[in-house]
């Protein structure tokens, strides 16, 4: 049995977050210390009520969920991305009525205490906009020595963004967050769509995850349906990117990088059409490992993953 690999995510639970949560469940190694929630694909409020629905039926209620910052930084929340991830986040599925209450810590603190619990051992995954992340550091300056590795999904360095032409979503919901985090003294290593776009999933994997005959896999086939019909809108093929299950892969072990490019990063915070903009640089510290490819296709390992996930009853 591996040593277990202590992870606290911080996500805004739409249907890649439910996929990734899915993901670390499925890991024997993982033990998932904490899930704080941020505004972005929908509230902070909704994405700890998937997140808390999602764990019930799974079988895992017991891991501390803390509602997180609602607004950025900077300005109000957008109103989310029902357009893509339904109006509740996961697609208008709806998940079992959990026990288990929301935590009485904010995001923030949820995320100190995961850290300062066990200083020096928790991997921290954050999959959606750097709200959260940026208030820690502000309430807990010692954060980038208490964790053990920081892994962020987020950004578009060498090519397009997805919200528009210059930025991906989770930085442009709050780059005045990102400028913040990626400024800390701290190695990050960034999942950005350069990698995220070159694997996803397909109706084939859709459908084996709606026949594998429980109602926690119909619920996750049923969301990546609908996260397949959004797709099938902006793209010739009906397939889903692994934003963000491909960095959850990433910090798991069971998707090795083989191509990362340290470099120094800024991050557009003014207000014209390149807001959100992550850009290269030529000179400052090089904080940031890049990926931009793993080996092989990361979609039949995370797909073959989570089917042979059991929930437990």
């Amino acid at each position: 049995m591996p040593a277990p690999q202590f992870v606290h995510l911080d996500c805004d639970t739409g249907i890649d977050d439910a996929l990734t949560i899915a993901h670390l469940l499925a890991r024997p190694q993982v033990r998932l210390v904490g899930v704080s929630t941020v505004s972005g694909n929908t509230t902070a409020e909704q994405a700890a009520a998937n997140t808390l629905g999602l764990l019930a039926l799974a079988g895992a209620e017991g891991i501390p969920v803390a509602v997180g910052e609602h607004h950025p930084l900077a300005g109000e929340f957008h109103g989310g991305a029902p357009h893509v991830h339904g109006g509740n986040g996961i697609g208008d599925i709806t998940l079992p009525e959990p026990a288990q209450q929301v935590s009485d810590l904010t995001g923030p603190e949820l995320l100190i205490a995961s850290v300062r619990e066990r200083p020096g051992e928790v991997d921290v995954l954050a999959i959606g906009p750097l709200t959260n992340l940026a208030k820690a550091l502000e309430l807990e300056p010692e954060l980038p020595r208490l964790v053990k590795s920081l892994t962020v999904m987020g950004g578009a360095v060498w090519v397009p963004g997805n919200i528009t032409p210059a930025a991906e979503a989770n930085i442009h919901n709050d780059p005045e967050a990102a400028e913040a985090v990626f400024a800390a003294d701290w190695r990050i290593t960034l999942v950005p769509l350069d990698v995220t776009l070159q694997h996803g999933f397909d109706a084939e994997a859709q459908r084996a995850l709606a026949e594998a005959g429980t109602d926690y896999h119909s619920a996750l086939g049923a969301m990546l349906d609908r996260y397949l019909d959004f797709y099938a809108t902006v793209s010739t093929v009906r397939r889903a990117a692994l934003h963000d299950p491909l960095a959850s892969m990433i910090v798991t072990g069971d998707s090795i990088p083989s191509e990362v490019r340290p470099t120094a990063l800024a991050v557009d915070t003014s207000r014209e059409s390149t807001r959100g903009r992550t850009t290269a640089l030529d000179s400052g510290p090089a904080n940031i490992d890049v990926v931009t490819a793993v080996d092989g296709d990361a979609a039949p390992v995370l797909l073959a993953q989570l089917l042979s996930h059991a929930p437990r009853s």
